[in-house]
Formats: structure tokens, sequence, C-alpha cells
């Protein structure tokens, strides 16, 4: 019978370093793997000062973990995060800055071992905004829902996950870098009555971020486990397009109450729907509804009413997979200034804000934010 993680986990927590904790709680394993009778991890030391020390303490490990039931052999590499520094510091306490304040908290790691789904604490619902593929307006979606939601007198929290292309921190109107107190947590911002965090807001906005699948992973970790969040009644994920990493770490790691996907109403916007519900599916994740992004355009000069991408495919879809068909959103300029600007178009009260308004309020009505 082979040993599990969280017995290996254990097994850490009794090797003292010599900087002080142990290697679990100093969150410091890597890539923790174990095939049949062999465990293998990567021991991440903050520094290169810090991973010279680490032998003796690296043949404590082994030694507590070949005493394990079913482990026969054990691989421990040795890795810095960082380069050498003066003089080495523990990772419970950061090094202060010349003002005497802790140094920011850097977004983008390894994730670090963890058992099954977990919630995050303080936050009732966790809602996933997806789309099969770009340009069909989920970020828009997102960032309108939380606004309406929060005008329903929900607590609700908005966290931009779509790594590669961050969008968030210019639709709700936020440029202000949030403070790390203690070089661990993070204070996240508040935007129209609604609580946001985004990797936007901690990059520079026209860096690219050049990340493979475990950076991907370990940020969206960090934005969940690390972000104080405080009390909320529902935490909207807007979700990068398709179904990868982040998609994939996200229902496997995360309580997810449900998912809601957006589609415009043509077939190839839904063929790539029907592979994000089909990814739901597959990874026991409810999908609480569909909803039609761009389903109709009304020319603001003579009135006329056009469906430049179709009109109706996405209710067909719901009805056809029996899942709820949560409501039709227009395309209109407006709505893109209203974006561009910072100031969602839910936050108004045009007429173009109502729909949003119609779609929280469905959502609150159902039990599902």
């Amino acid at each position: 019978m082979s040993v599990n993680h969280e017995e290996i986990l254990n097994a850490l927590r009794g090797v003292e370093l010599p900087f002080g904790g142990d290697p679990v709680t100093q969150n410091m394993i890597r890539a923790l793997d174990v095939s049949g009778n062999i465990v293998r991890f990567v021991l991440e030391a903050p520094s290169a000062d810090q991973a010279r020390k680490l032998e003796p303490a690296r043949m404590e490990m082994e030694r507590k973990l070949l005493a394990l039931t079913g482990v026969e052999k054990v691989s421990i590499v040795i890795t810095a995060h960082g380069p050498a520094q003066a003089a080495p510091t523990a990772p419970s306490a950061p090094p202060a800055t010349p003002s005497g304040q802790p140094p920011a908290l850097k977004i983008g790691r390894h994730p670090t071992p963890q058992a099954g789904k977990q919630g995050v604490p303080g936050i009732k619902r966790i809602l996933a905004v997806a789309s099969g593929k770009g340009g069909v307006g989920k970020s828009t979606v997102s960032s309108n829902l939380a606004v309406a939601l929060a005008r329903q007198g929900r607590r609700v929290g908005l966290l931009d996950a779509d790594i590669y292309g961050p969008s968030q921190p210019r639709m709700m109107g936020v440029t202000k870098k949030p403070a790390s107190p203690d070089g661990q947590t993070i204070e996240p911002l508040d935007a129209h009555g609604v609580t946001m965090m985004s990797i936007g807001l901690m990059v520079k906005e026209d860096e690219a971020i050049v990340w493979r699948g475990p950076m991907l992973m370990g940020a969206l970790q960090q934005m969940l486990g690390q972000v104080q969040w405080g009390e909320l009644d529902v935490l909207i994920i807007d979700l990068p397009p398709g179904t990868g990493d982040v998609q994939l770490t996200l229902c496997q790691k995360t309580q997810l109450s449900g998912a809601i996907v957006v589609s415009t109403p043509q077939d190839v916007a839904l063929l790539d729907a029907r592979r994000a519900i089909s990814m739901f599916d597959k990874l026991s994740v409810p999908v609480l509804g569909l909803i039609e992004n761009m389903s109709t355009y009304i020319c603001p000069q003579c009135g006329h009413e056009a469906h430049i991408f179709g009109h109706g495919g996405v209710a067909q879809e719901a009805a056809k997979i029996n899942v709820p068909f949560l409501g039709a959103l227009p395309l209109a300029l407006d709505t893109r200034l209203a974006g561009d600007s910072g100031t969602p178009i839910a936050a108004g009260e045009s007429d173009l804000a109502a729909p949003y308004l119609a779609l929280a309020e469905r959502l609150v009505g159902g039990g599902m934010a």
C-alpha cells in the first residue's frame, strides 16, 4: 500500500530547519510526487545562502520518509527561490525595507501541496465565470455582474484569474497596487462596492506575464488563499478563456459552488462553449446556467434592432443540455465605453444596466449568489 501526501507532510513537519520552523509550515515543499514506493519533491529555500545550509535537514527528511510504511526510495532536490543574500532571513519573518516596512509579496510560484478541494475562509459561495473562447465579453459580464450583485446588497468579491490578459483593473477603475503588510498576505482593493484582486494589479500594465503551468497554478493558489477577502456572500472568478491549466487547477483544488458559461450566439462560439461545459462536467462542477452575450444591437441613430452574431443560439443550447438560460445581454457601445472608463455600466441607472440587474436578481432569487 503506497503512502499518501498527508502522511508525507506530517513526517516532514517533524524536521527542524537550521533557520527555524519546518519545511511544511515554511512553505518550502514543491512538486511533491508519489509514484508507487518512490517519493520525490523539491525543497525550495528562500535564498541560495539558506539552501547551502539545508543538507543536514534534507538527510533527516530522507530518513523520516524511508521509515514510513510503503516508502522504499526518496529523492529530494534542493533549490533556491532567489539569489544569494548578504544575510539569511527566515521566510516567516521577511526582511524589512529601509522604511521599516516588509517587502512586497511576490506573486507567481510553484503550487504548494494540497489535499483535495478546499474552500476560502469567510466566503459562502464561489462562482466561476467561463467561456470556451476569447472575445465573447466574459470579463465585461463578470465585472458588471459583480457590481449588480453588490447593488442587490450582497457582499461581493471579484478575482481576475485571467493571468495572461487581466482586464478587471481597467474595467473596475483600479490602479493602486495592493498592500502586503507582512510580506505574506495581500490586502485586496475596493471598487463600486466590490472587493477585488487581479494579477494585473501586481505587474506593470504593459508587462507580459511569461509563465508555465506550475507558475500559473501557484499564482491562482496565492490569490485565493493569501488575499484577505474577509466575509463575502459570493466570490466571482473571471477565468481565462478555454480549458487550460487555470481552469483545471481551480476545479480540482477549490470548492466551487458552480460555473456560469458566457457565449455569443453564433455556432463557432457555441462549439467552444460546449467544450467548457464538458470540462466542468468531467470535473464535477455544476453549470448553473448559460448567458448569451452580444445578443442584440440597437442602432443609436434609428433604433433598428439587429442580430449581428445571431440570436437565441445560447438559449437553445441551454434547453438542449437541460441547464438554466440566465439571460441575454445586448451589444452596446456605451457598455464598452463604461468598461474602458473604469465604471461598469451596471453601476449606473441607464437602460443598459437593467439586464445585468435582472441577471443578479435571478441569481439571488435562485440561491446561486
